[in-house]
């Protein structure tokens, strides 16, 4: 049986500068910050360190083997950042990894845009649309730093602070074993997720993408026999997408290319 896991993001907290001070997204958002964008972008690197040094839980597609498949993948990416409404689109990383696990049907962006998509997940869509709307989503949580907040609850200041002086080398690990599992203690808020759906539509909007992708997905999730065990702390998918229409209606009701053929190339390029 497949484990479907929620899409969220862990949040950022790390190194360089000492002294916390609330730091503020420049595009309107009123929402505060403790941490740095430098803060997001260390702790990703240290995560995405992590993840690389454990390959038995973290299986990674290696880029020169697999170059067709990343080349899919970090086509629909480039789509998203060129939509223009990111906020830190040239500051953050924005890397890609495939993690081969056919079973997981699940995707996270750490801080400072380091993303992994499961193959389950991959094979679980139907067209490149709904993959570029769970792209977008993922990304939205990152760059409208939804993570820092959520880890801070979860985890509290004095342990992040742990890390950041190089005192708690476990707890790195802890973090990226429940990035990667997707643990309801790390959910993310209905508005946090709410938001992220709302982003997913607005940076489709600017691309060749059918806007509504990130909906379609959850359509695809509300029709499985079962539902997943995370929508017991998250938004049903039902409720989700008609919020989604909702946004969509109010951009002007844009259309787009769901691209099911290009999407099955990408299919079949992975093992």
């Amino acid at each position: 049986m497949k484990r479907i896991l929620i899409l969220w993001t862990v949040p950022a907290f790390i190194a360089g500068v000492m002294l916390i001070s609330c730091s503020k997204n420049d595009d309107g958002d009123n929402t505060f910050n403790i941490f740095s964008v430098e803060d997001d972008i260390a702790l990703g690197k240290q995560l995405r360190q992590e993840i690389e040094a454990n390959p038995q839980e973290y299986p990674l597609l290696d880029k020169t083997q697999y170059a067709e498949a990343y080349s899919h993948i970090y086509r629909i990416r480039d789509a998203v950042l060129a939509s223009g409404r990111m906020i830190h689109a040239s500051k953050f990383e924005w890397e890609i990894y495939i993690i081969k696990d056919d079973e997981v049907l699940n995707a996270f962006c750490a801080p400072g845009g380091y993303i992994y998509f499961y193959t389950g997940l991959i094979k679980f869509l139907d067209h490149e649309a709904q993959c570029a709307g769970v792209m977008g989503h993922e990304m939205a949580h990152a760059d409208r730093r939804h993570s820092t907040d959520q880890l801070t609850k979860a985890y509290g200041i004095q342990i992040l602070l742990s890390i950041v002086l190089g005192n708690n080398p476990s707890m790195l690990a802890e973090i990226a074993a429940s990035l990667a599992a997707g643990v309801a203690t790390l959910a993310f808020s209905r508005d946090a997720e709410y938001e992220a759906d709302e982003y997913s539509v607005k940076y489709l909007s600017e691309t060749d993408y059918d806007p509504l992708g990130v909906g379609g997905f959850f359509q695809k999730l509300d029709e499985a026999p079962q539902l997943p065990e995370f929508l017991s702390t998250h938004p049903h998918p039902e409720n989700r997408y008609d919020r989604i229409n909702e946004v969509w209606q109010s951009l002007g009701s844009p259309t787009g290319e769901q691209f099911p053929n290009r999407y099955n190339q990408f299919i079949n390029s992975l093992p």
